[in-house]
C-alpha cells in the first residue's frame, strides 16, 4: 500500500494561507533539507487545482531556466501530478491528469496502485478530506513561529474531532516546528474526575 503524506507551512496561529507573504524569512538549509525529504520517496504528486495553478505557472520556467532550484523543479516535473477538481482542465506541464471519480475511492485506489509514495503541498481542501476519509498516513506541519492573525487554517470548524499522534517532532534554527503526525485512535470520553489523578500531590 502507498503511504500519503502531506506538507503545509502553517503560522503559530493555524494558518496556511498565502505563505509566500509570511513563510520565506524562515526558510534555510533545514527547511530545504525537510521539503526535500517530503519528496524524496514519492513519484507522484497529488494537488488541488488551485496549487497546481500556482505550481505550473512557476516550477516549469525554474526548470528551464537551470538556476540553483532546477534540480528540485525537474524531479516537481518528472513526478506524476494527479489534480483534483471538479472541472475540466487543461493541462501544460508535463505528467499531469485529472483525478477521476469521487476523491475517497479514487484515492483509495490509488494507493493500492504500484509505485512510490503518494506527496501533497498546500492544497488544504484536499488535506483535509483526506483526514476526513482516514486516507492521509502522515501530516508534516513547518510551524512557524509568527501570528499570520488572518486568513484560512488548516483546521476549519467541524462536528467531529481528529485526533492525532506525534511520530517526530525537530527545531531549526530559526525557532520553526518540523512535527509529523498521523491519525489516532479516537481518545474516548474522560472528564476533569480522570484528569485530577495526575495532579501534583501535597505529599509529593
Amino acid at each position: 500500500m502507498r503511504k500519503i503524506s502531506a506538507s503545509l507551512f502553517i503560522s503559530l496561529d493555524g494558518v496556511v494561507e498565502a505563505p509566500d507573504q509570511w513563510h520565506f524569512p524562515y526558510f534555510n538549509d533545514e527547511m530545504g533539507a525537510a521539503v526535500d525529504a517530503s519528496f524524496a520517496t514519492a513519484d507522484t504528486l497529488l494537488i488541488g487545482r488551485k496549487t497546481y495553478d500556482s505550481f505550473a505557472g512557476a516550477w516549469p520556467d525554474r526548470e528551464a531556466a537551470g538556476g540553483e532550484d532546477a534540480g528540485f523543479a525537474k524531479k516537481l516535473g518528472d513526478a506524476r501530478k494527479i489534480v483534483v477538481s471538479r472541472q475540466d482542465l487543461t493541462f501544460t506541464w508535463r505528467n499531469s491528469e485529472l483525478l477521476k471519480g469521487e476523491l475517497a475511492d479514487a484515492v483509495t485506489a490509488l494507493k493500492g496502485e504500484p509505485g512510490g509514495d503518494i506527496a501533497l503541498s498546500g492544497s488544504v481542501s484536499v488535506v483535509r478530506q483526506l483526514l476526513a476519509h482516514g486516507l492521509l498516513d502522515e501530516l508534516h506541519l513547518l510551524v512557524h513561529p509568527i501570528a499570520v492573525r488572518k486568513g484560512m487554517r488548516l483546521f476549519d470548524e467541524g462536528e467531529t474531532t481528529i485526533p492525532l499522534k506525534l511520530l517526530s517532532s525537530e527545531t531549526f534554527g530559526t525557532g520553526v516546528l518540523h512535527l509529523v503526525y498521523a491519525l489516532a485512535e479516537p481518545t474516548g470520553d474522560s472528564t476533569y474526575d480522570d484528569a485530577k489523578a495526575h495532579l501534583p500531590r501535597d505529599d509529593q
